[in-house]
């Protein structure tokens, strides 16, 4: 019996070919982890010495030779497939053991092409393949974590079909996302990430018990480890609603650097938030904006849940409460809230991805494009186009109602008054609709927005949004600008002194 090992991760190779040997397999290995096994007394046969020839050009050639890839393909119950390795003395290999030249990591360390482009892996890509082709007779691993499993079945005389046919697929996965991430590094570098293919690959954190409705199938993907390593669950099971509510709160309770922000989120859309001297406040606060939709919601905390907010947040039903972390004593609280589901992810503050990628599914295919970001500049160089200026602390406030309005759907008009979300809009149809909805909502939980700001994440195409804002008593207004009737905008707002802001950028989100 031979086993091929070839490996970029050594982790654990020096005790899986020690099993492997007491076993009965002779190994076959090549460069690095050749010279590792033989540092650690296990004997090993060089492929060059086995195929009698030479790793040619700098090792870019040294397992492209038949005696290995006729010693993994070929079939065991094939007559003239034995009788033709017989007769070319091909021996057959029965465990290929192989992961590949860390591409992904040499993008991620340098810039030099060169060195990237020799870390393209060729003879690891073609066994694996060949192995997983031939899974009837050859089991291939590609990753150190299978080691002991594959050992157990090894031992135990488990080494079945149906073993082998999904270390064949795992295999294939290995390749195919290798193959991505080279195609896509290479259309960024020369077609600024739009290619004529493009290619979106995941790896499985964990099933959802189904997906957006109890009729569908749901699991959860990442795309780098943020989730296997950074994203805790301390209590309950996500579902796959809660994954999109939390990635939607999360996203806007980290847009603020370092503040106790606390952001509220139902059904995708904030109906809560605030940035107070604490986070107790900032939840008592962020509360207050729409109560009613806030239960049964989703709470993100820009910081660790203590026992005095968590006995606030206790007071009424939280479903999903997300956290840079929760004391001991903050999480005793909860104990007999059997449906509330607690995460953690960041130790101090929050940590979330940002993804330089953005897709959305369409019938057929999806949309692909570069994702949006709300920078600090934009907000800083805002324009002032009317007559009055903004104070300092309405300035605070813009830039608050400016972030929230960009990571909401649109259409979105967004409220702020004292770095607390008093009204939002969102999602509507017209935007003078979803500043109407929005008053209405403040009007039915009794909050005054005289001397609040407003931010709109697209331009206003008529003045009447401005004087309906001046109606409400507000202060001033962020927006992209970019109407044909700006002039008319801006006239409103000088007429209603108001303080007007363009940033020049739009942020739909549809």
């Amino acid at each position: 019996m031979q086993a091929l090992l070839s490996v970029s991760d050594k982790e654990d190779i020096v005790d899986f070919a020690k099993t492997l040997h007491s076993l009965g397999y002779e190994i076959l290995s090549t460069g690095g982890t050749l010279k590792i096994l033989l540092e650690n007394s296990i004997p090993a046969t060089d492929v060059s010495t086995y195929t009698q020839s030479p790793e040619l050009f700098d090792g870019r050639v040294k397992t492209l030779h038949p005696k290995i890839h006729g010693g993994i393909l070929h079939r065991r119950n094939n007559s003239e497939d034995i009788k033709t390795a017989k007769n070319h003395n091909i021996r057959a290999i029965d465990i290929v053991c192989v992961n590949l030249y860390p591409f992904k990591a040499t993008t991620q360390k340098t810039k030099n092409f060169e060195e990237i482009i020799e870390n393209i892996d060729i003879g690891g890509p073609s066994m694996i393949r060949a192995a997983a082709k031939n899974f009837q007779d050859v089991l291939v691993i590609t990753k150190p974590e299978d080691y002991p499993l594959v050992i157990n079945k090894l031992k135990n005389n488990a080494n079945t079909l149906e073993f082998r046919q999904e270390m064949m697929i795992k295999a294939f996965e290995h390749t195919a996302e290798y193959d991505c991430f080279i195609a896509n590094y290479m259309n960024g570098v020369f077609h600024q990430g739009m290619g004529e293919k493009v290619f979106i690959s995941g790896s499985k954190v964990s099933q959802t018990r189904y997906g957006e409705n109890p009729h569908q199938k749901g699991a959860l993907y990442e795309f780098e480890d943020f989730y296997k390593n950074t994203f805790q669950t301390i209590k309950g099971e996500a579902s796959f609603n809660n994954f999109t509510d939390i990635n939607s709160a999360v996203k806007i309770a980290t847009s603020f650097e370092n503040s106790p922000a606390v952001c509220i989120v139902k059904h995708g859309n904030p109906c809560g938030f605030a940035i107070k001297e604490n986070l107790l406040e900032s939840y008592k606060q962020a509360l207050k904006c729409d109560p009613v939709s806030s239960y049964g919601g989703v709470v993100a905390v820009n910081g660790v849940i203590d026992e005095p907010l968590a006995k606030e947040i206790n007071q009424t039903f939280i479903e999903v409460l997300v956290a840079a972390d929760i004391t001991p004593q903050a999480l005793k609280v909860f104990e007999n809230k059997k449906r509330m589901k607690i995460f953690a992810c960041g130790g101090a503050k929050l940590q979330f991805p940002t993804d330089k990628i953005d897709f959305k599914h369409i019938e057929g295919g999806f949309v692909y494009q570069q994702a949006d970001f709300i920078t600090e500049e934009e907000i800083k160089n805002a324009k002032l186009v009317s007559n009055t200026k903004a104070t300092q602390k309405e300035h605070n406030d813009l830039k608050i109602a400016y972030k929230i309005s960009a990571l909401t759907k649109s259409n979105c008009v967004v409220y702020v008054k004292d770095s607390t979300l008093i009204a939002i809009g969102m999602g509507m149809t017209s935007r003078v609709d979803a500043a109407k909805a929005a008053l209405a909502k403040a009007n039915d939980m009794g909050l005054s927005t005289q001397g609040a700001v407003l931010a709109s994440e697209a331009f206003f195409p008529f003045r009447d949004s401005v004087d309906m804002a001046a109606a409400a008593g507000i202060r001033a207004i962020i927006q992209p600008g970019g109407s044909i009737r700006d002039e008319e905008v801006i006239q409103s707002a000088n007429e209603h002194n108001i303080a007007l802001y363009f940033t020049g950028i739009r942020h739909f989100l549809h």
